[in-house]
């Protein structure tokens, strides 16, 4: 008997301490529903005030006789100068606003290049091709092994023809070679969807950081299409895998002072003379990560363009903490103690990007989130510095103020970090994630391949906002805000035409 009044007490008090420490689901719902409430109050509070007042004044309206509405008359006759005066400050102020107002820039279309079939790694083939160079240590070996099983790359990513040679060959021809299929394949399937004349490009901005020839890559584009002579060229390098956001920036401001042109942004990384043949383990990472990819991107300032563009550009962001010296040299080219040339990544690379991410969300929120966020994160602020110091910041809903998130897929630990300081759900980082594992990291263009993603799934719908967020050396970290203008559909010839069906797919 003592047995099981035993039994009996101890099965209650674990149900007791099970019950304490699940959950209260009920309190969660309810949060959750008085936080969209207060969401929803704050986001409409003006309408809600001026309702009361506009109902007012129109019931003042209604009550006014004939007689009131002639002394009205009288009263502004006998005040004529003053009705002019306001009169024509208003139409002064008006042509003002309408001269000085930024141009609206519009993104008409975009195009991500897929390289052919034969130029896939599968993982066995990259580390046999790796051993037969005779470059690499055993342990070398073993370490871009277990890179790459947990980078969330997948079997199908693309390394340039140059190094699916035995030996390998870096040479400065198959580097042309590489850099002129990218941004030529891009191109020619953005001219073909837009039926666009090259010669109508009156801007062209080229990035790519690490294989910078000259002629420029810039100037291989004009010569390949012929391009007009008084074309605005610029060419970005150095700038890391942010570069594709600040050459959209530069486009835009270019686009702010040329009127009726069009700007095409190219935005491509090169691997075939950038790959590292040394020891250093912290030199190895790029190799396991970096895969080929590029894109182009045409932008118009002509307002008749927007009937066809299929999202405008709202902001644009950019945060530089090369001031650091850690941050400075967190992802830097270098020679290893051998003398091999490789790009190297800092053990302190996540706290530094986190850090340069604070600083951009904290320019970029109150562009974009709504005032009942703002007014919660100043609350919490003032909370902190004034009464609890030790209270946690509030951080800011983003998924109030985006639809769609395209974080640069620069390898699996940006986008963990991201997903969970930004609190985001899987449905918000499933772009960057199969981005990575399809393609890699396509370095600046990785964004692109995202947005592309994102419209073979069907998702983009009219009104709904896109943050691009991409980090790169010196450091940087970069935002851009798009809002789709109408339902975007996958243009012809996406990256993602004929494998969209097998994705999101489980990444171990």
């Amino acid at each position: 008997m003592d047995r099981d009044t035993k039994a009996t007490s101890t099965a209650t008090a674990t149900s007791e301490e099970s019950k304490k420490r699940l959950p209260n689901f009920l309190q969660s719902v309810k949060l959750k529903y008085v936080k969209l409430g207060y969401h929803y109050l704050m986001s409409h509070l003006v309408t809600l005030c001026l309702l009361p007042l506009m109902s007012v004044i129109l019931l003042q309206a209604s009550q006014m006789k004939a007689q009131d509405i002639q002394e009205l008359w009288g009263h502004l006759q006998y005040n004529l100068l003053s009705v002019i005066a306001i009169s024509a400050i208003l139409v002064l102020g008006s042509t003002l606003y309408i001269m000085t107002r930024p141009t609206s820039i519009y993104l008409i279309d975009f195009s991500c290049y897929r390289p052919p079939h034969h130029l896939h790694v599968h993982f066995q083939r990259f580390l046999h091709h790796s051993t037969l160079t005779g470059d690499f240590t055993p342990s070398s070996l073993e370490f871009q092994r277990k890179i790459l099983l947990r980078s969330g790359l997948g079997e199908e990513t693309y390394v340039p023809e140059a190094m699916h040679s035995i030996p390998p060959r870096p040479s400065m021809a198959a580097a042309r070679e590489e850099a002129e299929q990218v941004m030529f394949g891009a191109l020619d399937n953005l001219f073909a969807n837009t039926h666009i004349k090259p010669k109508d490009i009156g801007i062209i901005v080229v990035n790519c950081s690490l294989f910078n020839p000259t002629p420029s890559l810039s100037a291989m584009i004009i010569n390949k299409y012929k391009l007009r002579g008084n074309i605005k060229s610029f060419n970005l390098g150095g700038m890391g895998c942010s570069a594709g956001v600040i050459a959209i920036d530069l486009a835009k401001d270019m686009l702010q002072v040329h009127r009726n042109t069009y700007a095409v942004v190219v935005s491509t990384e090169n691997i075939t003379q950038n790959w590292y043949f040394g020891n250093n383990k912290a030199m190895l990472i790029p190799n396991c990560l970096f895969r080929v990819g590029g894109a182009s991107i045409l932008l118009s300032n002509k307002s008749s363009d927007k009937r066809r563009a299929k999202y405008k550009l709202l902001h644009v962001v950019r945060t530089h903490k090369g001031a650091d010296d850690k941050a400075f040299r967190c992802v830097y080219q270098e020679q290893d103690d051998v003398g091999k040339i490789g790009v190297s990544l800092s053990k302190d690379l996540m706290a530094i990007a986190g850090g340069a991410l604070k600083t951009n969300i904290t320019t970029l929120g109150p562009l974009v989130l709504p005032i009942s966020e703002q007014l919660l994160f100043f609350l919490t602020l003032v909370v902190k510095k004034l009464f609890i110091a030790k209270m946690k910041p509030y951080i800011p809903d983003f998924k109030l103020a985006f639809d769609h998130f395209c974080i640069h897929a620069g390898g699996r630990a940006v986008i963990d970090e991201l997903e969970k300081n930004l609190q985001l759900l899987p449905l918000h980082v499933e772009a960057s994630r199969m981005t990575l594992h399809r393609f890699g990291n396509t370095s600046s263009s990785s964004i692109w391949y995202e947005l592309a993603y994102t419209e073979a799934k069907g998702r983009m719908r009219k009104g709904h906002k896109v943050w691009q967020i991409a980090f790169g050396s010196g450091f940087k970290c970069n935002s851009a805000v798009w809002e789709a203008l109408r339902h975007v559909t996958p243009s012809p010839k996406s990256p993602w035409e004929d494998c969209i069906h097998r994705y999101p797919v489980q990444i171990e």
